[in-house]
């Protein structure tokens, strides 16, 4: 009678051992405590800049919110996601970058045809509205 322990063995390690070569490194305690304390204060500061007033322009605090926006992604895709040029060879990296552009893309074409739709609209007076069906 033969013994089929080693290729039991070997299928246990191929499915529990991750040895497919492109395993995600985990985070330590500290890297998760720095990405928490960065989150929050990412996220006070464009409260404190709206709740202040600090700039008169609203298209300028639109602008420094939708900044820090960006930079409290990428604390998250670091700190909490791990991703990094060398996690699965890169390929995860060359993913999210071809979504971003994606996303960019979509939200720049949207923000353009609405803006011209807005730039291009005939104004109408309260008695036009009151004559609409």
């Amino acid at each position: 009678m033969t013994s089929h322990a080693p290729a039991t063995e070997d299928a246990h390690e191929a499915h529990h051992g991750h040895s497919h070569g492109h395993e995600a490194a985990h985070g330590t305690f500290k890297s998760y405590m720095i990405g928490f304390v960065l989150s929050i204060i990412l996220t006070a500061i464009p409260f404190w800049l709206v709740m202040a007033g600090v700039f008169e322009s609203p298209a300028v605090t639109a602008a420094w919110i939708m900044g820090l926006a960006a930079v409290q992604i990428v604390v998250h895709m670091i700190f909490f996601l791990h991703m990094n040029p060398r996690s699965e060879g890169g390929w995860s990296m060359m993913a999210l970058i071809f979504t971003l552009l994606l996303v960019a893309i979509a939200l720049a074409g949207s923000l353009w045809v609405m803006h011209h739709l807005n730039a291009n609209m005939m104004p109408m007076s309260p008695e036009m509205m009151k004559n609409m069906p």
